[in-house]
């Protein structure tokens, strides 16, 4: 394989910023992704999820957000490779080589890790037959909302996911229950009320302890957390939204300084390795904030750092984009 000034690590929202970016600034890119499509999270978990925190968009549908920013990504031609997972790092005299889990050895002279929360999983309740009932009435997510066309639906969790399923498929799902083992929840305020207000039932203080139904979900029995007394509740459906166990695979032996899964970067969002730059929710500093609005800055950032690394005659700033014309990479 060719050797490239940047090798993105990741092809979600921040990589795929990070690629545009570098194009911008004339950079050959390669982009790195163990999933079979661009897009990371947006397209693999939430596609139908909308996406209120981005700037320019009062919502967007994660899928939508993802196409434009592969659009987006890609208008300077990098060099995709999809369903590798990077391994191993080497270093070399000019640079790095990073070899894939099939073997695939990948030269580049700089690297921008933009893996997210690394390769991730669901939380699950963990009762007996969840593993059964995936697919036949328990999801960990949601990629066709007319899956949920007039079902009785459950959705378990306190946190953003949670409440945004509730407020996404409150057209789709006949009734929508939110079930909470307490009664505070991580959402944001305005999820939070916007539920409260909506004709979503709240049980609050309940888990749920068992899973009824032979070939699909017909209901579950509920234990209130503080009374330990049992119900049962029928649904057709169950959404878990309780978390995602993440892991950064192999990364985590390339040397990185990494604390609590995530990798410490600098000012510069460099890591303790030359050349080598973390963005995005994979990465740390003081003042971190894990959001995409935030997240695609750090993108730029990084990669105006690793072209002046390349090319210290390189202005670290190439000016307004406005200014340019876009299509032409800015050199300098």
């Amino acid at each position: 394989m060719n050797q490239v000034d940047v090798t993105i690590v990741g092809g979600g929202p921040c990589g795929l910023f990070a690629s545009f970016y570098a194009g911008l600034r004339g950079m050959s890119v390669r982009i790195i992704d163990s999933l079979p499509e661009l897009g990371g999270q947006l397209a693999a978990l939430y596609p139908e999820k909308y996406v209120y925190d981005m700037p320019g968009f009062p919502k967007v549908l994660a899928k939508d957000l993802a196409k434009d920013l592969i659009a987006q990504g890609t208008q300077f031609n990098p060099e995709i490779v999809l369903e590798q997972t990077a391994n191993e790092l080497i270093k070399t005299e000019d640079g790095y080589i990073i070899k894939t889990v099939a073997g695939l050895e990948l030269p580049t002279k700089t690297i921008i890790i933009s893996a997210g929360a690394g390769a991730f999983s669901p939380t699950k309740i963990g009762i007996e037959r969840e593993e059964d009932l995936h697919g036949a009435g328990i999801y960990y997510g949601v990629r066709d909302k007319s899956v949920f066309q007039g079902k009785k639906l459950a959705v378990v969790g306190g946190g953003d996911s949670a409440f945004d399923w509730c407020i996404n498929l409150e057209d789709t799902a006949d009734q929508i229950t939110l079930i909470h083992r307490r009664d505070v929840f991580k959402a944001h305020e305005d999820s939070i009320e916007k539920v409260k207000d909506s004709s979503v039932e709240m049980k609050i203080w309940y888990a749920v302890k068992e899973l009824h139904g032979e070939d699909s979900l017909t209901g579950v029995t509920l234990e209130h957390t503080q009374t330990k007394e049992q119900e049962h509740f029928p649904c057709d459906a169950v959404i878990v939204n309780i978390g995602f166990k993440s892991n950064l695979g192999p990364i985590k032996d390339w040397g990185l300084n990494i604390v609590k899964n995530q990798i410490q970067v600098d000012g510069h969002y460099e890591t303790n390795l030359p050349g080598v730059f973390a963005v995005g929710d994979v990465c740390s500093f003081d003042g971190k904030l894990k959001l995409i609005a935030t997240g695609v800055g750090e993108a730029a950032t990084a990669v105006c750092f690793a072209k002046t690394r390349l090319d210290p005659d390189a202005k670290l700033f190439p000016g307004h984009s406005s200014d340019m014309e876009i299509g032409t990479p800015a050199a300098v």
